[in-house]
């Protein structure tokens, strides 16, 4: 076969390949293709696999509000009560948010295949002139079929948490500490806020750091690997 007659081969492999991959939602949503076809029932278990985990995230952040409330609430019910107590509660908050990033990276998963058949099967079956995005995205589906993985690493998704719940809620029990070490006290700050032996310089360069760092852990420049997060501005409209 001369060089030309390859390349003409190849011209039509890769043409043959495209008209598949154009092909793929074709007859969707007839109704021959309904509800009891294999791939409605494969969407159909992805979105409840999904579904379960957005609801362990969820009960992850009702368990730190209700924390957060009954600790702040506790701290001002008397002038007698110490003011670390609020400390812990950021403490305790910590520990829920380390939590729900190990739960999020498990809802990642389920999402990342969700969207992935949203974007090549269902949006192609609407309307089959969009092409495919990612023509490679059956073998990348189904590797993660046979192999699942998880998408983020663990500090995107702290930061993610962070961004959407964490800052708000250690930032009210830092606010909360701060007015109970200065205006519901008549020692100068420095003292109010000592930890027993512990200065209260010290306990307050302490707390500083740890805002500093969660701060920068949320806000810092990155790449984020999470699918389907609406960041842009226009896609929030």
């Amino acid at each position: 076969m001369t060089d030309t007659a390859k390349t003409e081969a190849a011209n039509t492999d890769t043409d043959q390949v495209d008209e598949e991959h154009r092909k793929i939602g074709k007859g969707l949503l007839d109704e021959n293709m309904g509800p009891s076809s294999a791939m409605a029932h494969l969407y159909r278990g992805e979105i409840h696999r999904m579904k379960l985990w957005r609801e362990r995230l969820d009960q992850t952040t009702n368990w730190s509000v209700i924390v957060m409330a009954a600790i702040i609430t506790w701290a001002f019910s008397s002038p007698y009560n110490p003011h670390y107590i609020l400390l812990i509660g950021i403490g305790t908050l910590s520990v829920f948010l380390v939590i729900e990033a190990r739960r999020y990276r498990g809802y990642e998963i389920w999402r990342t295949r969700v969207r992935k058949l949203q974007e090549n099967v269902w949006a192609i079956g609407f309307d089959p002139s969009s092409g495919v995005d990612d023509p490679d995205w059956r073998e990348r589906l189904s590797q993660d079929y046979r192999v699942p993985t998880l998408k983020i690493s663990a500090e995107e998704a702290i930061a993610h948490r962070l961004r959407r719940v964490y800052l708000l809620l250690i930032g009210i029990l830092l606010v909360a500490w701060f007015a109970r070490i200065t205006a519901f006290s008549l020692s100068p700050w420095n003292e109010s806020a000592a930890i027993g032996i512990v200065p209260g310089e010290i306990v307050v360069t302490g707390v500083v750091l740890f805002y500093l760092s969660a701060i920068f852990v949320a806000c810092r420049p990155r790449t984020w690997h999470a699918k389907g997060e609406l960041r842009a501005e226009d896609l929030r409209e």
